[in-house]
């Protein structure tokens, strides 16, 4: 029987993996501890989707409120699936930047220590599984900053001559630049994830993402950039925006277009691969333009202010080139832009977020 296993399987990457699989006739196994209520406060709880998940799913889906640092906890799990776990879908971290400068210690013993350990006990108990990884692209650090960015009237962008005008790919050095902790203990993981699958022949791929969103985000001020502008935009909550004049650059992936990536390394799995995943040139926008979205769709004003200060190592621009994964899973497409993704957000939101 082949079982998936989740971490961090109520928030957003996990809990669209949880109904993705179990819709597919699977059974999930995750592991979520509402560490994102210790992050970011109660707001940032994700135990409202927990619930959701143990109600819509039944024995279908079994969740343990453990820590993936808890070695012992972990093996226990591993060792009670064995060989009948398939895939390890490993999206628990502390997720910020800024938070990560606070509290280093934790930042990197969940992010680098937590994953050495589901990565060990994937080797020990269940050494067939596919185990993929959610990466990000501060791996690269702020070296995307270097290129020779043009000013735009609500963007900034690159020319359309440029090697790297359809996005970033998997060529660029994470070396030599500013990653912040939180990079750094991303780096560590990913590096991690590539040699077990190199020096033990596992079946291992790391996803570089770019902003990952969707609706069943609980999004915060320091992580979570689409959910939580148009929460601010529907409830008349103030956004602060930091640097570059509002106009930074971000791709957004739809949490389905992501675990369906998942889905198909997972029916053909590779080894030690690296994947720049994102929304591309398909889903993109700068803070401007989807805060406009945003006040289009809620019919609002959104309540903001700036500060020229930007948040260390940040991204001016960044547009992941996903032509990698692509000529691998031909098969495989983005369906989300940013308007119907934030659209979605508003409508599966209204009733939590306005009460």
């Amino acid at each position: 029987m082949d079982i998936i296993l989740v971490t961090g399987s109520a928030g957003l990457i996990g809990s669209e993996s949880v109904r993705f699989f179990c819709t597919r006739g699977y059974t999930v196994v995750g592991f979520d501890n509402d560490m994102r209520e210790v992050f970011f406060g109660k707001d940032a709880s994700t135990r409202w989707n927990r619930d959701c998940l143990l109600e819509e799913f039944g024995e279908r889906y079994i969740h343990h409120d453990l820590d993936i640092r808890d070695h012992e906890a972990v093996a226990e799990v591993f060792k009670t699936y064995g060989k009948d776990l398939a895939l390890i879908i490993h999206a628990a971290a502390q997720p910020s930047h800024d938070w990560a400068a606070r509290d280093p210690y934790t930042d990197f013993t969940v992010n680098a220590n937590g994953t050495l350990v589901l990565l060990e006990n994937t080797r020990q108990n269940s050494p067939e599984a596919a185990f993929i990884f959610c990466s990000t692209n501060k791996v690269y650090g702020d070296s995307p900053n270097t290129l020779p960015l043009v000013e735009g009237e609500l963007r900034w962008e690159i020319e359309d001559t440029h090697a790297y005008h359809n996005g970033i790919d998997e060529t660029m050095s994470i070396d030599r630049c500013k990653h912040s902790l939180f990079g750094a203990s991303k780096v560590s993981a990913d590096i991690l994830v590539q040699e077990y699958g190199r020096y033990f022949d596992m079946k291992t791929a790391s996803f570089r993402g770019g902003c990952l969103t969707g609706p069943s985000h609980s999004g915060t001020e320091l992580h979570g950039f689409l959910s939580y502008l148009m929460k601010c935009t529907m409830t008349g909550s103030h956004y602060k925006v930091y640097g570059y004049q509002g106009k930074q650059v971000r791709d957004n992936i739809h949490s389905y277009d992501l675990v369906n990536a998942f889905y198909h390394f997972f029916q053909a799995p590779r080894v030690a691969e690296v994947y720049n995943i994102g929304g591309g040139r398909f889903s993109n926008c700068s803070i401007r333009e989807a805060a406009r979205t945003c006040e289009k769709i809620a019919g609002k004003k959104l309540d903001w202010s700036y500060s020229k200060s930007n948040r260390s190592g940040d991204h001016i621009w960044w547009i992941s080139d996903i032509q990698r994964f692509k000529s691998h899973y031909s098969e495989w497409s983005l369906t989300y832009g940013i308007e119907e993704i934030l659209t979605e957000i508003y409508t599966r939101n209204t009733a939590r977020w306005t009460q």
